[in-house]
């Protein structure tokens, strides 16, 4: 009895500890499915986060202005291909696909890309040009002829501003992208990815088979979902840890979202390359980093090349190792004939093509750094400091890059003949040009090196402007009652200050004239008469129409302001002559014509309504004399240089020939020039012999449109007396025929005996300038 009690209780004990290790293992497993659940849950939250809010930090594209094409506008043969170069379009014999064109002696045929513009969207269109000399003659449909009135360029894309430093990318749709890329990408990377969960048991079991067999790791099991969680989520580490989130995040990925959500979300997060500090994010930029053309344009080599590189940017970097590079896309090349996804034809094509590649960082037009300085610039004062944290904005800008061209050719080609006329190597120049009918600024040069993003003369280098002064001060006196025949005493003079100093100004070539017109005075930049005028009409009156006219920073109300002690930056000085090119109308200068959120919302439209501050009559007289400064005074040079052409403009030179300017304006754009030197030492130069030189140089390649100028109501042409300044009777006496206020004149006089006429004095050949800053007052600067 006793040994059968002992066998009955050793089984249950037996039995409880089998119960209790299952137990504790279920329990163990319990637990650990609650921590992977919980697990789960917190990459889940990570995984919607970032899926479902903003997933990357997109740059603020900046685009110049589209070009507008009409006929009679002028616009050089040369000049179209220029624009078409800086747009990546590609020549070929007959243009089919946008992004084409074709040339022929005086044509060029154009099959312009799409493009979603500021004020709308439009379809890619076909165009023939006809040029004549530097001019547009005629546009036509080339399909059948049919005569064209207008159309539009798409813009050349200038630059990103980042503010994620590190990462840059262009957004694609799926949409957007070239069927025969998803495919490559699907062949070489993931050939399951529309059949697999994220993971795909399969390949990894055939990554294991071929790194068995070659001995070491070369091919990886991970599809495009788990490439996609990794560079999401995760660090590149190597580690068993790392694989598990990996594929437990890409599991939940796939359980969320559609096939093609993720395939665009990886399309746009695959790295592709190293541009110098920042990373080449996604197919949408590297097609621009690697060949400087949208995505949809891509050949079949170029695709291969972009795919190919998804295993290792670094290591099949095409600029530093081309032959690796050609040979990974001549391998995926074949992977697609061989698949069927290619021809036999464009195999052999594609495969003995060169990689084709654009120069190294040049992903677009990009080198304005003195035009994108003055946009940052225009950005943060409009908008604040925070402004561009905002995404994907695209910035639709005033930079026309055939003008930018023009001006970076005359600076570099003219500093350099200067420098070597002068011997002063040191000499530098910025030149601003803008459109003054619109007020937009079309083009900046900071240097002499235009590509140079240092210091930008242009919008820091306030020197003194000298007789650019004195166009406002005659325009405030033809609004106070001076007409352009008015006379105006050239003779010496003295000033005194109240400190008792004496300042004796002169004109440049030391001669007086006794009385001279007012036209001529501003013409032959007449010191002395400028100066008679200015104190005549009021210091205080003459401060007040240059704030009128633009002038913000502080002026100091001294009478050597009237010969240009005034210091101005070249952009500042243009803000200053726009009003004066407009007749007195009045409107801030921009670089910004709109701008657009990553929607295609319009965020802002540049008005360019303008304000009059100078009543038109004055401010036509004072163009009407600025053209006499061309027509036969300082800047004569032109009229030699492009007869039968009408501009208006004025030189500039400063004490001891330190600094030379010129102001200039045709029918369309408005430029002004520095030629100087940094340590504001002297040139040698005069405006005429020194910036007006780097304008004539811009015209050249830029062409010009003749002055139009219209006369306002109330404006007749009259003859006035050479020797008084009177109407007269042009039978009787020597007189001048010059555009006058109707209102208020006198009546034309009797004829009168002749009285003999002195004969003026020859003219002085350089720019008149004095040397009154030798002698000027402690209070003069």
């Amino acid at each position: 009895m006793a040994t059968r009690k002992r066998k009955s209780t050793k089984k249950p004990v037996k039995r409880r500890r089998s119960w209790l290790g299952w137990g504790l293992l279920f329990k163990l497993g319990l637990v650990m499915a609650v921590l992977l659940g919980i697990f789960g849950i917190y990459l889940d939250s990570q995984v919607r986060e970032r899926f479902e809010g903003q997933k990357w930090a997109l740059p603020a594209l900046v685009y110049s202005r589209p070009l507008e094409l009409f006929p009679g506008q002028k616009l050089s043969h040369q000049q179209m291909l220029r624009e078409l170069q800086l747009l990546n379009y590609r020549k070929v014999a007959s243009p089919g696909r946008p992004g084409e064109y074709a040339v022929t002696n005086n044509r060029i045929e154009i099959h312009r890309r799409p493009f979603n513009f500021a004020d709308g969207a439009e379809a890619a269109r076909a165009i023939l040009l006809t040029f004549d000399g530097q001019r547009l003659v005629r546009m036509q449909n080339p399909a059948n002829g049919r005569e064209l009135g207008y159309a539009r360029m798409d813009p050349v894309l200038l630059d990103r501003l980042n503010v994620e430093q590190r990462e840059d990318r262009l957004l694609v749709r799926l949409d957007q992208v070239p069927e025969l890329l998803v495919t490559t990408l699907l062949t070489v990377e993931d050939r399951d990815f529309y059949r697999h969960d994220g993971v795909s048991p399969l390949a990894i079991l055939r990554a294991l088979v071929v790194n068995l067999k070659a001995g070491r790791t070369v091919q990886g099991g991970s599809t495009l979902t788990q490439q996609l969680a990794k560079n999401f989520f995760l660090t590149q580490d190597r580690s068993l840890w790392r694989k598990v989130q990996e594929a437990y995040m890409a599991l939940i990925i796939d359980f969320r979202y559609e096939k093609d959500e993720i395939l665009e979300a990886y399309l746009n997060e695959v790295y592709l390359g190293q541009n110098g500090s920042q990373g080449v994010y996604g197919f949408g930029l590297a097609s621009y980093f690697y060949f400087g053309l949208p995505l949809n344009e891509l050949n079949p080599d170029q695709i291969a090349l972009l795919v190919g590189l998804v295993k290792g940017p670094s290591f099949y970097d095409p600029w530093r190792n081309p032959g690796r590079a050609q040979e990974r896309r001549d391998l995926v090349l074949r992977l697609l004939a061989n698949e069927g996804h290619i021809d036999r034809d464009t195999y052999e094509q594609s495969s003995s093509r060169e990689l084709g590649l654009i120069e190294r960082g040049r992903m677009g037009y990009g080198r304005t750094p003195a035009f994108m300085g003055l946009l940052r610039q225009e950005l943060r004062d409009r908008f604040g400091a925070d402004f561009l944290r905002q995404n994907g904005l695209k910035i639709f800008s005033s930079l026309d890059p055939i003008a930018q061209h023009s001006a970076e050719q005359a600076v570099v080609e003219q500093v350099k003949q200067l420098r070597a006329n002068t011997k002063r190597n040191d000499l530098e120049a910025a030149v601003v040009v803008s459109n003054w009918r619109k007020g937009e600024v079309s083009a900046v040069v900071g240097g002499a090196d235009p590509s140079f993003a240092g210091f930008n003369r242009a919008l820091a280098a306030r020197r003194p402007i000298g007789s650019l002064i004195k166009p406002p001060v005659f325009a405030e006196a033809l609004a106070n009652g001076y007409g352009l025949a008015t006379p105006l005493k050239d003779e010496p003079i003295s000033l005194r200050s109240d400190a008792g100093q004496v300042w004796r100004p002169n004109n440049y070539d030391r001669q007086f004239r006794g009385q001279v017109m007012l036209v001529d005075a501003l013409a032959k930049s007449l010191n002395v008469p400028t100066v008679n005028l200015g104190m005549a009409l009021g210091l205080d009156k003459v401060v007040e129409g240059l704030r009128r006219l633009g002038v913000q920073q502080p002026i100091q109300a001294y009478p050597s302001l009237l010969l240009g002690t005034l210091e101005l930056t070249p952009l500042e000085v243009n803000q200053l002559y726009l009003t004066l090119a407009n007749q007195g109308l009045y409107q801030p200068l921009t670089s910004i014509r709109a701008i657009q959120d990553e929607h295609g919302e319009l965020l802002y439209q540049h008005d360019a309504r303008a304000v009059r501050v100078l009543e038109p009559e004055a401010g036509y007289l004072a163009l009407y004399a600025m053209t006499k400064v061309v027509g036969g005074g300082t800047a004569a040079h032109l009229a030699a240089r492009f007869p039968n052409r009408v501009m208006a403009g004025k030189t500039g030179t400063t004490n001891d020939l330190r600094d030379t300017w010129y102001a200039g304006l045709d029918n369309e754009e408005l430029v002004s020039v520095w030629v100087g030197r940094d340590d504001n030492g002297v040139t040698g130069l005069t405006g005429a012999s020194g910036a007006l030189r780097v304008y004539s140089r811009y015209l050249d390649g830029r062409g010009v449109d003749s002055l139009e100028l219209t006369a306002p109501a109330g404006i007749d042409q009259v003859n006035f007396a050479v020797r008084d300044g009177q109407p007269a009777d042009p039978r009787c006496e020597q007189t001048l025929l010059l555009p006058a206020k109707a209102s208020g004149l006198p009546g034309i006089r009797d004829c009168r005996p002749a009285v003999p006429v002195q004969q003026p004095q020859r003219p002085s050949s350089g720019e008149p300038i004095s040397d009154w800053l030798r002698d000027i007052f402690n209070f003069a600067r």
